[in-house]
């Protein structure tokens, strides 16, 4: 089945990624206003099929040296049909993130998708530091 991806912030339907997100691994419980904010503090992509959206990304970047991609969610519905890989491969391949040098993600289940991408574990692991609020600290803690 086929799904077109669009950057247009005005077809992101925001409460239906918020759900996708606040039911997620990596930021369950989020409120709607922080899912809000950090659409609009980075380059979103939305994946969807007959006018409804099955699928969202986002990029943090710099647009010239560094990104990060985010909130990679794809609807249960329609897993398993490219559309994670599609949209973190249209950050990839974007003109406006062409020649940076970085691009990180970090995923717990998906590390064959992104693979085929050209994503690898990081070369230098002794060179990486995060400061954390005790809230994600405890939200790792307790992921498994």
């Amino acid at each position: 089945m086929t799904f077109d991806l669009s950057d247009d912030r005005n077809r992101l339907d925001i409460a239906r990624i918020h759900g996708w997100l606040a039911s997620s691994y990596w930021s369950p419980g989020i409120e709607r206003e922080r899912v809000e904010r950090a659409i609009a503090g980075s380059q979103p992509i939305g994946a969807y099929r007959d006018g409804v959206q099955i699928g969202f990304a986002r990029a943090i970047t710099d647009r010239a040296t560094f990104a990060w991609i985010a909130d990679v969610f794809v609807d249960d519905r329609t897993r398993g049909q490219g559309i994670g890989r599609a949209m973190v491969g249209w950050f990839v391949d974007h003109p406006d993130l062409a020649g940076i040098r970085r691009i990180g993600l970090v995923t717990a289940d998906a590390h064959g998708v992104y693979a085929k991408l050209g994503f690898q574990p990081l070369l230098r692991p002794d060179r990486y530091m995060e400061r954390l609020s005790a809230e994600a600290t405890a939200m790792l803690e307790a992921m498994p």
